[in-house]
């Protein structure tokens, strides 16, 4: 049994504010545990200090609150401020999650505090003790260094939307030594573009080309795809072949975007007075991934299967046809009632010297 590939996405996002806010939660309990030692009280407050209670408490509630600002922010924050400017999200994203911060520490130590005397937890000297603690310095010091874990977890959330989902991870060092893998590449081209761009000039295309690549973006998440280069009104995305070929996901992914585009055909054409159309070229084979540059670094895909990839779209006005693919790619998929792989005359490719050998793919 697989997740969903949308959902199994929303899991790591949430779960990595977790891991943030349990690693400073640690750093947090190490550095009182060096300042404070054999203490039994904490010096400022007054308050029963126990190094386990502390780590216990301290570690599982950093965990809890990463774990709530990730879904808050993952299911609802970031789909609200996705117009917004980068520091515009973090400006009112902080100020919103300070507050909740506030009120979770102060139930956090309510329920610490109750723990450490044995008391009901709305009894007097707990309320005492949590007054009492609220007053000095050291509560609002705390409230000061979630602030910046706040922002360090919001800020490698917003990174990691502008590099992508993987980018991070990957120069992390995966690719720090370039490595061969098995990839399918779909290049994804917008039909009669020059036309439009002609005709609706260059910044509403702009805004056609962003409305466009964005309601692509479920169906390429729901089919485990990865975006690798935008390259005008050109998408290319790529998929490890295992998640690629599992029940088609390459090709429902072309479904589920003209499915997305059509869904929103109203929209367009009050927008833009068209509805899009695009056409695919699909092909498998071996490449290089690694890193590359100096001053600026990416992560890049080398081998022929890229540019065999480019000239099979070509030929789709040719065929009249959507979708193409290659004959190594369609050997790797399944049987599907949903779409049917239609066999073409070998071809020779333009720049190639090899024939392949092509298949026109209709949608039932």
């Amino acid at each position: 049994m697989q997740f969903h590939p949308l959902y199994k996405r929303y899991f790591w996002q949430i779960f990595t504010f977790g891991i943030i806010w349990l690693f400073f939660g640690l750093t947090y309990v190490m550095l009182e545990y060096g300042i404070l030692g054999q203490l039994t009280i904490y010096p400022a407050t007054g308050n029963k200090y126990s190094p386990h209670n502390s780590i216990i408490m301290i570690s599982s509630g950093s965990f809890l609150i990463g774990l709530v600002q990730g879904c808050v922010e993952v299911l609802w924050l970031k789909a609200y401020f996705k117009h917004k400017s980068f520091w515009i999200k973090i400006l009112f994203k902080s100020i919103f999650y300070t507050l909740f911060v506030i009120v979770f520490l102060i139930a956090l130590t309510l329920v610490y505090n109750s723990f450490l005397h044995k008391a009901p937890i709305f009894s007097s000297v707990v309320i005492g003790t949590l007054l009492v603690f609220m007053k000095k310095f050291s509560f609002w010091s705390i409230i000061l260094y979630s602030g910046i874990i706040l922002d360090i977890s919001l800020f490698y959330s917003e990174i990691r939307d502008y590099l992508g989902e993987n980018v991070m991870i990957n120069y992390l060092g995966k690719y720090h030594k370039p490595k061969q893998e098995t990839r399918i590449f779909m290049f994804l081209d917008m039909k009669s573009s020059t036309t439009i761009a002609e005709s609706l000039g260059h910044k509403a295309y702009f805004e056609l080309l962003k409305t466009y690549y964005a309601d692509m973006t479920n169906a390429i998440l729901e089919t485990s795809g990865e975006v690798y280069q935008y390259v005008g009104d050109e998408i290319v995305v790529t998929w490890k072949e295992k998640p690629g070929v599992y029940k088609n996901n390459c090709i429902h992914c072309f479904r589920k975007i003209s499915e997305a585009i059509n869904k929103k055909r109203d929209k367009y054409i009050e927008r833009f007075g068209l509805v899009p159309e695009f056409k695919a070229g699909y092909h498998i084979g071996m490449v290089t991934t690694g890193e590359i540059g100096v001053i600026k670094k990416d992560l890049i895909h080398t081998g022929d299967i890229l540019n065999t990839s480019a000239r099979i779209q070509a030929e789709c006005n040719k065929f009249n046809s959507k979708v193409l693919i290659s004959e190594a790619l369609s050997e790797k998929l399944v049987e599907d009632h949903r779409f049917s792989c239609i066999k073409i005359d070998n071809l020779l490719l333009r720049g190639k010297n090899h024939h392949i050998q092509l298949y026109k793919v209709v949608f039932d």
